[in-house]
């Protein structure tokens, strides 16, 4: 390899040869206005640049998205990855592939995860405006043949689009012969597949400059680097620098370390934003917020309830039917052991929950988790076995289990007077814990419907209640099955691992097609955060949440958003003993958001919005009767100027809201409205709303 003390400047677009396969508004007087608006309100606001949110975006298992830097992400994602014998075997760390611990002290982020039984521990510390370090050890936990441990930098394509890479210190210029590279690298099947590693060489960092962005990344020490090219052909177009921890064939023991310097920078974009409503298509009603409440923690969850419903306007719920302690022995029947006073009291404080929610008016959702022994075919299998969740009702002894569910709401409606609106099996098609197909899913609302009708119960069964919105398929059965739909009186998905606009309109579909309610039965974006609560306090967690829920009432026309939950798991609060938090109870961002989510007045209907920048999601509500407006606006950017039109003429004044980092719904100077349009500045990674109402 070529030696050399300066930079190597390798420009991807001059590389492609024979021996390389790569995979691969309105005029000038209204921007000038624009600009001086935004200046002016900037000057006078009291926000300097340094109080401008500005940080690394670590995930809770170790990888960073970006650093912020005034509301603008620069976006690159990291990765600690192992390398096996060959490029074609890279284990890296992603969401849901391990149990990590996350935990923030000050500018210092820490996570502790595995990868293939080696242990990993990274540092992430906030240096300055664009900086951050990350310092990483790793453990070997037996001897390998891998080619080492690594920190992967992966640039999205559409940002670092024809890059130049400079190779800091580099030991070597550009390879391209696929004859160079070190057999511990491992020759894979088709040596077309080697061709797409342009780099493997000694350096102590690296520099990526794009038309608009930078990155630079020093390394304490010289290291390996490896650097891939994307290729749209095999399904990632994004290239990829690999950064050596751990290099070479490992001992059992072995520890390594290093220490990695980041420096982002790139433009700001401040262009104005134009946010249009058409209050002339009015679509579904939006009922507003919700929560679940399933009791788990009889200390602290009272407590937490009583401030979530004391100081949100909660309009839907979900609460839990403990079905195995319910009817735990299939010979006893649980409706006249109640009857008689023999109530477990998980069902009495479940029951009770339900009736607490029934008091405040508001349509309550029952759903079961755990199953009793007798009703399941098989051994209970609670957590993962083999990648395979939950177990099957068993269908010998389905007459049993229809009339124990059913006997449940007519103990509920005697005993404590309330009737639920709905029930589910809680993420039946994962398996959480009733594992169904769609065509049992559908089987079983005809049976249950049937069931609760006969009883004189008005409640209606949930269709879906999915574990995520990727898996609209479990519910066709029930759709194509006319002798279903007089049984369903919602439709519900889970928001757990995120969801495009095109996923959410599917669902939209599936709601107008049997004219019901679409629900998210539980809103979060991260199944595991218990498991790692610090991050709940992070800024970027809260806004993600927002994202989708806001996604949500605009693509999908949801009637309500439950946030799980409204108790002490996955809690929008912290203090009072909250994940072991001291203090009063008090709210987060996260609450904030909910709470601001919810200032849509009753009787508003979602009316289309299109925001003309990606980085900003939109939603409107009309309460057309009374002519109130109100709509929510999430930038994930920077500060800019917006223009808010098509609003009616009858609206003058608008009242705003920002939820941010610092901000709880903090109310702004009123908005003034003009020949049907608002003028105001948006600010950066912030959720603002307007509304009409008083």
């Amino acid at each position: 390899m070529k030696k050399s003390s300066c930079e190597q400047n390798v420009h991807f677009s001059e590389r492609i040869n024979s021996t390389c396969n790569f995979k691969k508004t309105n005029g000038v007087s209204y921007t000038i206005y624009f600009l001086f608006f935004f200046v002016i309100v900037f000057l006078f606001s009291g926000v300097g640049i340094n109080d401008l949110f500005a940080q690394a975006e670590l995930t809770a298992w170790g990888n960073l998205s970006g650093i912020r830097i005034e509301g603008q992400l620069m976006k690159f994602t990291t990765s600690m990855c192992l390398i096996g014998p060959s490029m074609a075997d890279v284990t890296g760390s992603a969401k849901e592939k391990q149990r990590p611990m996350y935990t923030r002290k000050g500018d210092r982020q820490f996570v502790t995860t595995e990868l293939s039984k080696f242990a990993f521990v990274e540092i992430v510390e906030n240096t300055g405006n664009g900086e951050a370090t990350i310092d990483i050890t790793v453990k070997a936990v037996a001897d390998t043949t891998l080619s080492g441990a690594f920190l992967c930098f992966e640039l999205p394509a559409d940002e670092y689009s024809d890059a130049k890479i400079l190779l800091i210190d580099s030991t070597a210029s550009t390879i391209d012969a696929v004859s160079q590279f070190p057999s511990r690298m491992g020759r894979m099947p088709g040596s077309f597949r080697l061709r797409n590693f342009l780099v493997q060489a000694s350096v102590k960092g690296f520099r990526v400059i794009s038309a608009t962005r930078q990155l630079e990344v020093r390394t304490e020490q010289p290291t390996e680097i490896v650097v891939q090219k994307g290729n749209p052909r095999f399904g990632n177009a994004n290239d990829k620098i690999y950064l050596g921890i751990m290099t070479g064939h490992s001992k059992d023991g072995q520890t390594a370390e290093n220490s990695f310097v980041l420096k982002a920078s790139g433009d700001i974009d401040r262009t104005p934003v134009q946010i249009s409503i058409d209050p002339q298509k009015p679509g579904r009603k939006f009922d507003g917020i919700g929560g679940n409440f399933r009791i788990q923690n009889e200390q602290l969850d009272p407590h937490v309830i009583d401030y979530c419903l004391d100081n949100l306007d909660v309009r839907w719920a979900r609460v839990e039917l403990p079905w195995r302690n319910w009817h735990p022995v299939e010979s006893i029947n649980p409706l006249e052991a109640a009857r008689v006073g023999k109530l477990d009291e998980s069902v009495r404080s479940a029951m009770a929950m339900a009736q607490k929610l029934s008091k405040r008016h508001i349509p309550i959702i029952v759903s079961a988790w755990y199953p009793p022994v007798w009703s399941i075919v098989g051994e209970p299998n609670f957590r993962n076995e083999n990648g395979i969740f939950g177990n099957p009702l068993n269908p010998k002894k389905m007459r049993s289990i229809i009339k124990s569910i059913g006997d449940y709401f007519v103990y509920l409606k005697e005993a404590f007077g309330v009737e639920p609106d709905l029930f589910s099996f809680n993420e039946s098609d994962l398996g959480i814990n009733v594992r169904m197909t769609g065509q049992e899913h559908a089987d079983f609302i005809k049976k249950l419907g049937v069931y609760l009708a006969s009883k004189e119960l008005r409640t209606k069964m949930l269709l879906g209640d999915n574990s995520d919105a990727t898996t609209i398929d479990f519910i066709e059965p029930a759709i194509q099955d006319p002798a279903t739909h007089q049984y369903i009186g919602a439709i519900s998905f889970h928001a757990w691992r995120g969801c495009d606009n095109w996923t959410l309109s599917n669902w939209a579909d599936a709601s107008k097609e049997l004219n019901v309610p679409l629900l998210i039965g539980e809103s979060g974006t991260d199944a595991q955060a218990h498991t790692y609560p610090d991050i709940f306090q992070e800024p970027s967690f809260a806004m993600d949440e927002v994202d989708i829920n806001v996604r949500a009432c605009n693509v999908a026309h949801v009637s309500s958003i439950l946030q799980w939950q409204l108790t002490s798991d996955y809690s929008l609060l912290t203090g009072g003993g909250i994940y072991r938090t001291e203090g009063p109870l008090h709210p987060t961002q996260r609450f904030w958001n909910l709470k601001q989510l919810g200032l849509v007045p009753p009787g508003s209907f979602i009316l289309p919005c299109t925001s003309d920048k990606e980085e900003i999601s939109c939603a409107a509500f009309g309460d057309i009767a009374n002519g109130t407006y109100t709509i929510h606006m999430v930038n994930q950017g920077a500060s800019r100027p917006a223009i808010l039109a098509g609003l009616p003429e009858s609206i003058k004044e608008f009242r705003m809201y920002v939820t941010d980092s610092k901000r709880g719904m903090e109310e702004g100077k009123r908005v003034r409205v003009s020949d049907g349009k608002a003028k105001f500045i948006l600010d950066g990674f912030a959720f603002t709303s307007v509304t009409s109402a008083k």
